[in-house]
């Protein structure tokens, strides 16, 4: 069956496969929730189970496909004109499959006026309508639209799915650094294929030599290190600008429309580089903590554990857990809420080097 092939090659994800192949073997339910973290393979899942639907793999994966309708949300925000325009076209008979299949990706993203907009065709939908919202957060989703839809659950890769993701894609990388970079990426494939990049390798670079700035450069600047941090993220949001705007060659959008597409990728992937940052400065201080009480081999930053070994003394044990709370309180405020990353990140490096600066003399 078509799409079958590429449901099976999605990475793990047993249970979400599990119960996409009864609904392909049974019937399908008329609307689905993919949800969790960014990057386990949501999206790749529903386009491959969009193909089955449809039976036919090609143009379904190109986006071509007439009874194919993908939603993206424009800006930060999908509008209620996005969800009208998705309705008008949903009560049109499928073209040239047996049924049409609606994808809405970052569903998350919806307003409130968009989200009621849809919950009535959720409640009632065509009889040959499958829709399926692809979110990374469904807490902003009301109970409601959840209720609605078929419950479809993905959890972050394993370590050894995502080194061998790694090593397929770059298969002369050596195993220490293929291990690290899995560990690194936290069971996101998304942030595994981005590390592979020899510009993100200059930007992890840099923000170890922050981490260790903190205790071990007597001169170490908390204003320099923040201006070296937010550099790597605007370069990373400058290179998905460039991304999105060789995936929107070709289609015929409005210039407003290409605009905001453009900018939320660079916000977007800005904002991410800012929080994969502060889970790898976080993951440095524990990895200093694991080499110090003498397990080593649990280390994140696998790839240095010459450097953590040396590091990693016992009197600098305790500053190291405080360190690492302190990162995870800037990550949590930096998550929830709209604050300055220059700000946040000065006053983080500013408490770092009052926890570390002291902890070992010489």
């Amino acid at each position: 069956m078509p799409g079958s092939d590429l449901l099976e090659a999605v990475p793990e994800q047993g249970e979400a496969k599990r119960l996409l192949r009864a609904a392909l073997d049974d019937g399908p339910a008329h609307a689905y929730l993919f949800h969790g973290p960014p990057g386990v393979g949501k999206r790749r899942a529903a386009r491959a189970f969009a193909a089955a639907l449809i039976e036919e793999d090609d143009r379904v994966g190109r986006a071509t496909h007439p009874d194919l309708y993908v939603l993206r949300p424009l800006g930060d925000q999908i509008r209620i004109d996005d969800i009208r325009a998705l309705r008008h076209d949903l009560h049109m008979r499928p073209y040239e499959a047996k049924r049409r299949v609606y994808l809405v990706l970052s569903a998350e993203l919806m307003n409130d006026e968009a989200a009621d907009a849809l919950l009535k065709d959720l409640e009632e939908p065509p009889a040959y309508a499958v829709l399926v919202l692809v979110a990374d957060d469904v807490g902003p989703l009301s109970e409601t639209i959840r209720s609605r839809c078929q419950d479809v659950p993905f959890t972050r890769l394993s370590e050894r799915a995502i080194r061998e993701q790694i090593v397929e894609r770059a298969p002369g990388l050596d195993a220490t650094e293929a291990t690290a970079l899995a560990r690194v990426s936290g069971g996101r494939l998304d942030r595994a294929e981005q590390l592979l990049d020899p510009a993100a390798t200059r930007r992890r670079e840099k923000l170890i030599e922050a981490a260790r700035g903190v205790y071990a450069d007597v001169e170490f600047d908390p204003t320099e290190a923040t201006r070296s941090l937010l550099e790597g993220a605007k370069e990373r949001g400058e290179e998905a600008k460039a991304q999105a705007r060789e995936e929107l060659e070709g289609l015929e959008l409005p210039a407003r429309e290409a605009d905001q597409r453009l900018r939320r990728a660079q916000r977007g992937a800005e904002r991410e580089h800012l929080l994969q940052a502060l889970e790898e400065l976080a993951a440095w201080y524990r990895d200093l903590v694991a080499v110090a009480v003498g397990a080593p081999e649990v280390a994140m930053h696998y790839d240095r554990l010459d450097v953590l070994r040396k590091d990693g003394v016992k009197e600098r044990m305790l500053g190291a857990e405080r360190a690492a709370e302190l990162v995870r309180e800037t990550w949590r405020r930096f998550e929830e809420f709209n604050i300055s990353p220059a700000l946040a990140f000065e006053a983080l490096f500013v408490k770092l080097r009052r926890e570390l600066a002291g902890a070992v003399q010489g």
